[in-house]
């Protein structure tokens, strides 16, 4: 048996190395390696898998949500609601802007934002709505977007975890992840399902006239070279990052379907051992399994699965330990233990197992048989 990753990119590259590598050379062959004609043809591939008018490439995911932010101009001490059970980078973009991250607790079955608690911290303070899409499924969008357009609210939808998945409304219309609020964010750091070879990210959007101003913000705020008409930044998505997108593009539904069948055979099984709660899958999206992540009845079960496992060569994460309100960095904004019940129990109990595009039957048997051996033991 292969030695088991969380997430195996070496495995993966195997399978299209030689279209990587061909992709690359062209980019080495014709030197274009800032803003190459790849990258424009990457934007326009994935602006037609995600049948969005606009796709602007960035440096990372986290530029892409602080781009996002910096076009409509916020004024400071404006108010974003963001869950606090989500990785810091979506809080830390509205932070360094200036502006002040308003938590939300999360629905404790699919770990994404709770409506109802969102809805009650709305202020007249309150720009703007930060939805993550977190381990691969969506956020209620339908429910969001119908609050937000009644309070005149923008809603950026974090879509690090989730690209491909798709959304279901109640008429039966379908869009994907990180399309149907005003603006969407996404990242392409290597492990995630679309994964660049370094660092990448883009930001999606309907809207002609903000598509416009997030081009200039990527470029240091120019629409012409040298003629700057806003404070922007330099973020870009490289030449060689774009070729390799291009490719895994092309795969990115069969990466999708090979997560979903190893997340399966997990469901089926752990759904029979009472220790451990397989994820729930919401009525209104798919599940693309960026991370599969389960809850531990205990966090005691937690912290010595998670030793266990390690001691067997088998990785595991916990994502994530502690809730950004929690967090040191964001102490002054006055949160404290007991204010998101759902969100600190989650913190202590959630742990993520091995899924991936390659991953073989020997492994996830073995992976299996060890987690079931553990709880036999406790």
């Amino acid at each position: 048996m292969k030695p088991i990753q969380m997430a195996d990119l070496i495995g993966q590259y195997q399978t299209i190395k030689d279209e990587i590598q061909q992709e690359i050379g062209k980019v080495l062959d014709t030197a274009t390696f800032i803003n190459g004609p790849i990258v424009k043809e990457f934007q326009a591939h994935l602006e037609d898998y995600l049948s969005v008018k606009h796709v602007i490439p960035c440096a990372n995911g986290t530029d892409a949500l602080q781009v996002i932010m910096m076009a409509y101009a916020f004024k400071p001490g404006a108010e974003v609601i963001v869950p606090s059970f989500t990785y810091v980078a979506t809080v830390e973009v509205i932070a360094l802007l200036g502006l002040k991250p308003v938590f939300v607790e999360v629905y404790p079955d699919t770990f994404n934002m709770n409506i109802e608690d969102m809805e009650s911290k709305i202020t007249d303070k309150t720009v703007a709505i930060v939805p993550v899409h977190l381990y691969g499924q969506c956020a209620d969008m339908e429910r969001i977007m119908e609050i937000a357009k009644a309070r005149n609210l923008k809603v950026f939808e974090d879509t690090a975890q989730a690209i491909g998945a798709d959304y279901t409304f109640s008429d039966g219309s379908v869009a994907k992840a990180g399309t149907i609020g005003d603006a969407g964010s996404t990242s392409f750091f290597p492990s995630k399902n679309l994964g660049a070879y370094g660092d990448g990210g883009a930001i999606t959007t309907n809207d002609d006239e903000l598509a416009a101003k997030l081009r200039m913000i990527v470029n240091h705020g120019q629409s012409e070279r040298y003629y700057h008409d806003s404070i922007g930044v330099n973020s870009r998505l490289d030449s060689i990052q774009a070729a390799i997108l291009n490719v895994k593009l092309k795969y990115l539904d069969d990466y999708s379907a090979a997560r979903q069948n190893v997340a399966k055979r997990y469901n089926d099984i752990f759904s029979t051992v009472p220790e451990i709660e397989a994820p729930l899958t919401a009525d209104f999206t798919t599940h693309v399994y960026h991370q599969y992540t389960v809850k531990l009845k205990s966090a005691e079960n937690r912290d010595a699965l998670n030793k266990f496992l390690a001691e067997k060569g088998i990785p595991s994460m916990i994502y994530y330990p502690v809730p950004n309100h929690l967090q040191k960095a964001y102490s002054y904004y006055g949160y404290k233990v007991g204010d998101f019940p759902i969100t600190e129990d989650l913190c202590s109990r959630v742990i993520s197992f091995p899924i991936h595009t390659e991953m073989e039957t020997d492994q996830q048997d073995y992976i299996i048989d060890n987690i079931l051996r553990f709880f036999r033991k406790s």
